[in-house]
C-alpha cells in the first residue's frame, strides 16, 4: 500500500516536492515497510523524478531527527533483502550447494567456472553479513573439506582474484577462521603465477594446476588494464595474513609499472604490452571507466585507503586521473542536463555512452572526496563529491526511465537525454548503482539513496525472481524477459550492498577499518591485519 510503495506524501510521485529544494526539510520519508509486503504490487514510478538532486548539490539538511527516522525505515526494509538471500540459498543448498552457478528457472546446476564453487565462496561475506550464521557455517564446511583448486585447469586471473580469493579473504577478515587463510594461501600461490612474465604484468589466464599462463587471444594477446590493476587489495591482505611478502610484491609491482607510464591527463588507455623487465607501453587509445578499465582506477584509490592512507603515488595516481576526468569525460546531457562520464576514443574523440560498470564511480569519487589529504571541505573534494552525487542520480536514471525501473548494460546519449542502445538491453544483475547508492548513504547521511535503493530492489523483486533464484533479463524494457542467468556477483555484491544500505547497525567501517574489493568483499586495512 501507497506510502511503502515510495509514493510518500505525494511528493516522490509527484516529482515537485511539497518544500522547494532551497528549503531544507527532506520530504520524501515514508512509513515503515510491513513484513508481508506484496512486491507484485509494485509499479514502478518512472524517471524525471527527484530533478532537485541531478546537478550534485544537497538539496535537504540530514538532522539527527530525519537520519533516526531513516535507520528506522531502512531496518524494515532490511529483512525483505536478508529474505532475497534465504530463497537464493534455500534453492542452491538444494540444488546446486558446492557448484560454481544455480540457474534460477531450470535450477540447473553448472561448473562453468571450473568447479571451484564459485557462487559459495562468493557468497560466504554475505551470509555472515546478514546474520546468517547457520548458513555460513555449513559453506565453511564444505570450503574446509571439499573446496580445492589442483585440478580446475585456465581460469581468469582476474575473475578468480577478485570473487573466489577476494572471498576467502573476506570471510577470514570477518571471521576470524584460519581455514579460509589456508585455502586462500593455497589459491593465491597458483594464481600468482601469472605475474611470471617478461615485464611483471600478470596474464589474463593462467593454470592453476600447472600454473601455464597466457593473454587472451580475443584481445590481441595484450594485457586488460583494469585486471593487471584490480588484484593489489587481496594479495596484499594475503601477504599479510600469511607473512609471505610475494604476494605484495608482484602484484605492488604491477602500480609501479603503471605509475611510470600513466599519461599528463591520468588517463590510461586500456590496452597494454611488454615492454622489458619492470616496463609496459599503452596500446590503442581507447579511454574508458567501463569495461576494461573501471576498477584499475577504483583500486588507486583503495590501495591506499588500504594501506592506511601512507602511501602517495597510489593516491598522487588517483588523483590525477580524476583531474583527466573532470577536464575531458564529464559531459551532460541534452535537454536535462545530467552528467555522465563518456568513453575517449582516437584524437581525443568522445563517444557519448556510459556502461553501467561505470556507475561504480559514485561511489569511488565521494569515497576520495570524504578522504581527500586536503580535507573534506576543500575544493578539490567539494569538487569530486558534487560529480558523485551528480553521477549517481544519473545512475539512477537509468533505472528510473525504462519500463521495469531496471537499467540495461550501457545506455548512449543523444538528443533525448538517454535511451537504450539495440545491442545491449539487457541486465545481468549488476551491483554497481546500488553500490555507490551504499557509499553515498553512508557518507553523506542523506536519506535518499535508501529511497532510490528501495526503489531498484522492488524492481528486481517483481520482475527478476524466479522460483528457484533471481535472473537476468533478457530487456528491461519488457517485462517478462527474465532469464535462466544468475552471476554470483548478484549474492557477492548486488544484494549486499542493497543490504548494507538498510542496515544502520553494521560492523563494516568503510571510513576507518574496511576496504572492498571491487566484488564487494570488505577486508579490514592492513594495520588492522594480524600475521599468523
Amino acid at each position: 500500500g501507497g506510502a511503502a510503495e515510495g509514493g510518500g506524501d505525494g511528493a516522490a510521485s509527484g516529482g515537485v516536492p511539497n518544500y522547494g529544494a532551497g528549503g531544507s526539510h527532506y520530504p520524501y520519508m515514508v512509513s515503515d515497510v510491513p513484513s508481508d509486503y506484496d512486491f507484485s504490487r509494485y509499479e514502478p514510478l518512472g524517471g524525471g523524478r527527484f530533478a532537485e538532486y541531478k546537478d550534485g548539490s544537497a538539496p535537504y539538511e540530514v538532522t539527527p531527527s530525519l537520519t533516526k527516522q531513516s535507520d528506522d525505515l531502512a531496518r524494515s526494509r532490511r529483512v525483505h533483502v536478508k529474505r532475497a538471500m534465504e530463497h537464493i540459498w534455500r534453492n542452491y543448498r538444494e540444488y546446486a550447494f558446492g557448484k560454481d552457478e544455480l540457474h534460477p528457472i531450470s535450477h540447473r546446476a553448472t561448473s562453468n567456472w571450473g568447479g571451484m564453487g564459485t557462487t559459495l565462496v562468493d557468497s560466504l561475506d554475505t551470509l555472515w553479513l546478514m546474520g546468517m550464521r547457520t548458513e555460513f557455517d555449513e559453506a565453511r564446511e564444505w570450503v574446509a573439506n571439499k573446496l580445492s583448486n589442483a585440478n580446475v585447469g585456465q581460469v581468469s586471473g582476474f575473475e578468480t582474484t577478485i570473487r573466489s580469493l577476494g572471498g576467502l579473504l573476506a570471510a577470514h577478515s570477518l571471521s576470524g577462521d584460519k581455514v579460509f587463510l589456508e585455502k586462500a594461501d593455497d589459491l593465491g600461490a597458483r594464481l600468482i603465477r601469472a605475474y611470471d612474465t617478461p615485464s611483471g604484468l600478470p596474464h589474463g589466464s593462467v593454470n592453476l594446476s600447472t600454473g601455464h599462463s597466457n593473454n587472451f587471444s580475443w584481445n590481441g594477446n595484450h594485457y586488460i588494464l583494469a585486471e593487471v590493476g584490480t588484484q593489489q587489495v587481496e594479495y596484499r591482505y594475503l601477504s599479510r595474513a600469511t607473512g609471505k611478502p610475494d604476494y605484495a610484491r608482484k602484484s605492488e609491482k604491477v602500480f609501479e609499472i603503471l605509475h611510470k607510464i600513466q599519461p599528463g591527463d591520468g588517463l590510461m588507455m586500456q590496452n597494454l604490452g611488454d615492454a622489458g623487465p619492470g616496463k609496459a607501453v599503452f596500446s590503442g587509445s581507447k579511454v574508458s571507466f567501463g569495461a576494461m578499465g573501471d576498477s584499475v582506477y577504483e583500486y588507486m584509490l583503495k590501495v591506499w585507503v588500504q594501506g592506511g592512507r601512507t602511501e602517495p603515488m597510489y593516491r598522487e595516481m588517483w588523483d590525477k586521473a580524476i583531474d583527466g576526468v573532470h577536464d575531458q569525460l564529464v559531459q551532460k546531457s541534452e535537454p536535462s542536463g545530467m552528467t555522465f562520464l563518456a568513453d575517449r576514443l582516437t584524437g581525443s574523440r568522445i563517444d557519448r555512452k556510459m556502461d553501467h560498470l561505470v556507475c561504480f564511480m559514485g561511489g569511488a569519487l565521494a569515497l576520495g572526496a570524504y578522504t581527500d589529504p586536503g580535507g573534506v571541505d576543500s575544493e578539490r573534494a567539494r569538487r569530486d563529491l558534487r560529480t558523485a552525487r551528480a553521477l549517481t542520480y544519473t545512475c539512477y536514471q537509468m533505472y528510473a526511465r525504462q519500463k521495469t525501473g531496471i537499467a540495461p548494460e550501457y545506455v548512449r546519449f543523444g538528443t533525448n537525454d538517454m535511451s537504450v542502445p539495440g545491442d545491449a538491453p539487457f541486465y545481468i544483475l549488476r551491483p554497481e548503482t546500488v553500490e555507490s547508492f551504499y557509499y553515498l548513504s553512508v557518507l553523506t547521511g542523506d536519506p535518499i539513496y535508501r529511497e532510490w535503493g528501495w526503489e531498484v530492489f522492488q524492481s528486481i523483486e517483481k520482475y527478476c525472481r524466479t522460483k528457484y533464484g533471481y535472473g537476468s533479463l533478457k530487456n528491461v524494457n519488457l517485462p517478462n524477459s527474465v532469464e535462466d542467468r544468475m552471476e554470483s556477483f548478484f549474492m557477492a555484491e548486488t544484494l549486499k550492498y542493497l543490504y548494507l544500505l538498510f542496515d544502520p547497525d553494521s560492523e563494516i567501517d568503510i571510513l576507518h577499518k574496511h576496504v572492498f574489493n571491487t566484488e564487494a568483499h570488505p577486508v579490514k586495512i592492513l594495520s588492522d591485519v594480524a600475521t599468523v
